[in-house]
């Protein structure tokens, strides 16, 4: 990809791996820039606007929402987080968030574990629930 190439809406929805639907969507909300357009009203592409796009797959595949993106996609991608303090203290609380549910999951999973082992399922003390513990889907929807 040379930095002068472009690319129709099919084949960065190809290079990116979203949908054009869901390219259009993200320039509707003001998470991606509204696309240039060829002289025929056809929106065109750059290499760094895909880079933009595998950027915001990767931060919804953290759990991350759209709107929490929008400060880290207005960086350049060359900036130094720690030149954006506000913004990196958000990364560092959201990694928080995902190393709690990684936790909360394990504790699924030990339970799980717990019942193939015994090949039980005889109600013994659970340790996933608790007075004051939210079960791991509550917290799921707390983070999302």
């Amino acid at each position: 990809m040379s930095e002068n190439e472009v690319f129709s809406i099919k084949e960065t929805s190809e290079q990116a791996g979203l949908s054009e639907d869901t390219i259009r969507y993200y320039e509707k909300i003001g998470l991606l820039p509204r696309a240039e357009r060829k002289a025929n009203r056809h929106r065109v592409y750059r290499s760094e606007d895909i880079h933009t796009m595998k950027l915001i797959t990767c931060l919804k595949k953290t759990g991350m929402s759209l709107e929490e993106m929008k400060p880290y996609l207005q960086m350049s991608m060359d900036s130094d987080l720690a030149d954006f303090p506000n913004e990196r203290e958000m990364l560092v609380n959201h990694r928080k968030k995902v190393k709690a549910q990684i936790a909360s999951l394990q504790q699924v999973v030990d339970f799980i574990d717990e019942k193939l082992e015994k090949r039980s399922m005889y109600p013994d003390e659970c340790p996933i629930t608790g007075e004051n513990q939210m079960s791991v889907f509550e917290k799921q929807n707390l983070f999302s």
